[in-house]
């Protein structure tokens, strides 16, 4: 566990008892070793994105409607193999925590919209709108969990605006 420690535990005070907390809650309430935990991680993490990847690669074959619902349950997938990493309360914390409330709702509200256009509605057009904005709702979110990466996409896409 120090060696976790040392290799990730090298940021900003704040962010060195954050990552502590976490790591020591891992370690003191779960049942599951660390292995099985970062093997439940990448399974789901590449499983989701598989079924993502897969729609995206067959979109032309099964149609908007499959594509729609097969895209999103790629992506709460991938979602949800963080839980293997942080356990749900942690996660849920972490989730709607100031610097990501916005994404998270804006992403989970996505989910629901995307299937709800997709079973209910049965329109191929708000289907491909909320995939769309699904896409980049889950982009914003995944660079809320590296440090200083959606100021440097700001940066980049303002420089690019100002040509």
């Amino acid at each position: 566990m120090e060696k976790f420690k040392n290799i990730f535990g090298s940021g900003s005070s704040e962010e060195q008892n954050e990552e502590t907390g976490i790591v020591d809650e891992l370690w003191k309430n779960s049942s599951l070793s660390w292995s099985t935990r970062i093997k439940g991680f990448i399974f789901f993490f590449v499983f989701g994105y598989l079924i993502s990847f897969l729609a995206t690669f067959l979109f032309t074959i099964i149609g908007l409607v499959a594509f729609a619902v097969m895209y999103t349950c790629g992506n709460i997938c991938s979602m949800c193999s963080t839980l293997f990493l942080m356990g749900p309360v942690s996660q849920l914390k972490k989730m709607f925590a100031t610097t990501r409330i916005i994404a998270t709702i804006i992403v989970l509200a996505s989910f629901v919209a995307t299937i709800l256009c997709a079973v209910l509605l049965k329109n191929p057009i708000l289907c491909l709108i909320f995939v769309i904005i699904q896409f980049f709702a889950m982009l914003w979110y995944s660079l809320s969990y590296i440090p200083f990466a959606r100021d440097a996409v700001k940066k980049f896409c303002g420089s690019v605006l100002d040509i």
